[in-house]
C-alpha cells in the first residue's frame, strides 16, 4: 500500500475543499472497497479524507419521502423501523447484499461508489481500460461469465457489484451531493454511468463533490415486493443476476410496477419498458413472463455468460412472482 496524509475535518466545507484542492485526494468512510484497492495498488490516494466526523449518518422519515444520510450504515438502514415500513425493498436489497460484517462497516455512499469486481479490474497484470484507460478489456476475449449482457461497449463490459443501488434505481431515490460548486441533486437513474469510450468513469460525480443524501420518495410498493438475487452460493457473494420488484396491486390487476436488474450492466439496469407492460394487466404468470421477455430486448451474451439470456428472465419472473404473493 502507498503512503498517504491522513485527515479528519469536522466540517463539510472544509472536506470538500481538502478533496476539491488536491487531485490526488479521496473521501473515505467505511472503506470497506476503497481499502481492498489500495492493498492491491489499483486506487494510490496521496491523502485520505475521512468523513466519518460529519453530521451525515441520520435517517429522517421526512414529509412524502425518507432521508437516508451518506453516512448511514447499511446495518442501519436494513433495520431502521421506518425504512422496513415504507421502503421494505430497499431493506431486502441490503440485507441481500454482503455478510453482517460488511453491512456493519459500509454506508450508503460507499456502496453506490463501489467499484466493479471485474477479475481484469483487480488484477493488474491484465490490461483493463477502467483501471488504465487505453490498455484494453481483458474480458472481451477472457473469462466473461460474471458480465454485462445490457448497455457495455467495446472498451468495457463489467457490472456495477451493489444491490443496495439495485433497489435504490427501481423507487426512483434522488442522490444529493455537495462541491465545490455548491449542491445539487441527481436522479438516481443518472448517477451511474455506461461504460461508453471512459469506463474509467463510475458516475456522474464532479471532482471534490461529497454525496450527502438519498432520498426515496413514498410510493405505494410497500407490500408486494421483492428483491431476487442469484449468486453462486448462500453466503457473501456478488449476484450473477438479480432483480428488484414493487408491484401495486388491487383486485389482483397491477397498478403500478417497479423493475431493475443488478449483475447484468455497468450501472444498475432500470427497465422501463416493462414496468409498463404491466400496468393494467393482471398479476399473473402470463403477464409476469410478457413483462421478462420485453426486460431482456437488446440483451446480448458473451463467450461464457449466455446463460445470463436465459437466468435473466427467469428471475425477473420469479420475482414478480414473490412479490405478488407477498401480502
Amino acid at each position: 500500500m502507498n503512503q498517504f496524509q491522513y485527515v479528519r475535518p469536522t466540517k463539510q466545507q472544509a472536506a470538500i475543499d481538502a478533496v476539491t484542492k488536491d487531485p490526488s485526494a479521496s473521501f473515505i468512510a467505511g472503506g470497506t472497497n476503497l481499502v481492498d484497492l489500495m492493498k492491491r495498488g489499483i486506487a494510490t490516494p496521496q491523502k485520505l479524507v475521512d468523513i466519518n466526523r460529519l453530521p451525515l449518518a441520520r435517517i429522517d422519515p421526512d414529509p412524502g419521502k425518507l432521508r437516508i444520510g451518506a453516512l448511514a450504515l447499511n446495518s442501519a438502514v436494513a433495520d431502521d423501523k421506518q425504512v422496513r415500513a415504507r421502503q421494505p425493498l430497499l431493506a431486502q436489497a441490503l440485507n441481500a447484499g454482503a455478510s453482517a460484517q460488511l453491512r456493519n462497516m459500509a454506508t450508503v455512499g460507499g456502496n453506490m461508489l463501489q467499484r466493479t469486481r471485474c477479475q481484469y479490474f483487480y488484477d493488474t497484470t491484465m490490461p483493463c481500460n477502467k483501471r488504465e484507460p487505453g490498455t484494453g478489456c481483458g474480458a472481451l476475449e477472457g473469462f466473461n461469465r460474471m458480465h454485462a449482457i445490457f448497455g457495455f461497449s467495446d472498451k468495457c463490459i463489467a457490472v456495477h457489484p451493489s444491490d443496495m443501488s439495485v433497489a435504490l434505481v427501481a423507487l426512483d431515490a434522488t442522490v444529493l451531493v455537495s462541491g465545490p460548486n455548491g449542491d445539487r441533486r441527481i436522479p438516481f437513474a443518472d448517477f451511474h454511468r455506461l461504460p461508453g469510450d471512459t469506463p474509467e468513469k463510475d458516475t456522474n460525480l464532479e471532482k471534490g463533490e461529497l454525496i450527502t443524501a438519498v432520498e426515496v420518495p413514498d410510493g405505494p410498493f410497500t407490500k408486494y415486493v421483492h428483491y431476487q438475487k442469484i449468486r453462486e452460493r448462500a453466503s457473501y457473494a456478488f449476484a450473477l443476476v438479480s432483480v428488484a420488484a414493487a408491484l401495486d396491486i388491487e383486485n389482483n390487476t397491477i397498478k403500478a410496477a417497479r423493475l431493475a436488474m443488478g449483475g447484468v450492466a455497468h450501472k444498475p439496469w432500470r427497465l422501463t419498458a416493462a414496468e409498463q407492460s404491466l400496468v393494467g394487466k393482471p398479476a399473473t404468470e402470463e403477464s409476469f413472463r410478457q413483462a421478462a421477455e420485453i426486460a431482456m430486448q437488446g440483451a446480448k451474451a458473451f463467450k461464457h455468460n449466455a446463460y445470463k439470456l436465459k437466468m435473466g428472465p427467469n428471475a425477473i419472473v420469479q420475482a414478480l412472482r414473490t412479490a405478488a404473493s407477498a401480502a
